[in-house]
């Protein structure tokens, strides 16, 4: 009777009647996380810079019997962010889970002297900045519906170790961190939690062009990771879903690291 009971409570979708919201859903560690939020009954809101892209991955979920809505944000850009929140919850009513998931890499791997400021504005911008201003507009939704909300940011395992020739990347993820930690302690009492996930180097079209511009590394970097390889973005995926979950109430304010056991060393 137990083993019956257990199998059927685990079948019951976690995320049925929830709307969640997920930007730079349109490849890699968004469009998976975005896909398994669909799976679980969500409504989902896909974000992505690349409009064609956030169809791609609406399509994907609606052909899986889904329900999702493609939108085009830069969140980098105040209209933009809150013409995506009005959007979603023109759609689906409101807003429950969040994933901030949009970011960028630098351009090059430079030394701090010779790191250039337009590389720490466009890094800054997309990294710390749009997080943030996500945050910003998320959170007055939530607070608009009484019942508080769940915001996850992605960060990385950039924001717990030093990096050389990467200060500008490293210094945003930092930052995600910190934002995030903070936006626990503000809202906790209101109900929301705000928790971080910090991939290591997984298996995306971001980490994928990094390693053909420099394919010299793949096999050091490989050799950092005690597993023994990189990870998938199905991994990453299921970590923010947890913590987007119930199963997870009473997580906030933590930077989980979802990275083959590369930070424990």
């Amino acid at each position: 009777m137990l083993n019956i009971l257990c199998l059927v409570i685990g079948m019951v979708p976690r995320f049925k009647n929830k709307v969640t919201l997920v930007t730079g859903a349109g490849s890699g560690i968004g469009r998976s996380t975005a896909i398994m939020f669909a799976r679980e009954q969500a409504e989902v809101a896909v974000i992505d810079l690349d409009y064609l892209k956030a169809v791609e991955t609406d399509d994907l979920i609606e052909a899986s019997g889904g329900h999702a809505i493609a939108i085009r944000s830069d969140v980098t850009h105040i209209d933009d962010v809150t013409t995506m929140i009005d959007k979603t919850v023109l759609e689906y009513g409101r807003l429950d889970v969040a994933f901030n998931c949009a970011g960028i890499t630098a351009a090059d791997r430079e030394p701090i002297h010779r790191a250039s400021e337009s590389e720490w504005d466009r890094v800054l911008g997309v990294n710390l900045k749009g997080v943030w201003l996500c945050m910003k507009y998320e959170i007055s939704q939530m607070l608009d519906q009484v019942d508080g909300g769940n915001i996850i940011n992605i960060a990385s395992i950039g924001g717990h170790v030093g990096a050389p020739g990467r200060s500008v990347y490293v210094s945003s993820k930092h930052g995600v961190i910190g934002l995030t930690k903070t936006a626990a302690l503000e809202y906790a009492r209101a109900g929301f939690r705000v928790n971080a996930v910090s991939p290591g180097h997984t298996i995306t079209p971001l980490v994928e062009r990094a390693l053909e511009k420099y394919p010299e590394m793949a096999h050091e970097i490989i050799c950092k990771y005690p597993v023994g390889r990189l990870g998938k973005s199905g991994e990453i995926a299921n970590a923010v879903l947890w913590l987007s979950s119930q199963h997870a109430s009473f997580v906030t304010g933590q930077t989980i690291a979802v990275d083959g056991g590369y930070t424990a060393q």
